[in-house]
């Protein structure tokens, strides 16, 4: 295998309020705004020079969100705790979220204050039967 040409620098997310969805996610992965002008709000990780993933730009858009998003973000507990950790991103503001899932799933949809479905899966020790 050759070389890699390119690597991920960023998630873009069109926002209604680029500062509500900044400051959802930051509480959300523990990270901080790095960058932000009128339109739009970059965030990532406090000590993101050491960091190898990519940021999170959430950019001012007009257009309404009307279906699932074809690209999602999961998470997973870092503490193993997923109750636990289902409670404090409902209390952040996420709600629960119906993409036809059904009952069996094993993890937690959900969804951002301006409706952007994220995952939240179980520690992989604790995956429901």
């Amino acid at each position: 295998m050759g070389p890699v040409a390119s690597r991920m620098t960023e998630l873009v997310l069109d926002a209604h309020d680029p500062d509500l969805l900044a400051s959802f996610w930051c509480e959300v992965l523990g990270w901080v705004v790095t960058d932000r002008n009128e339109n739009e709000v970059e965030i990532a990780p406090p000590d993101s020079e050491a960091y190898a993933g990519p940021s999170m730009v959430l950019g001012r858009g007009a257009d309404p969100k009307v279906e699932k998003l074809r690209l999602h973000i999961d998470l997973r507990p870092t503490d193993g705790d997923h109750a636990a950790e289902l409670a404090r991103l409902l209390a952040a503001g996420a709600v629960h979220a119906d993409i036809g899932q059904g009952e069996d799933v094993r993890w937690a949809v959900l969804a951002d204050p301006e409706g952007n479905e994220f995952c939240l899966l179980y520690p992989v020790d604790q995956l429901p039967s």
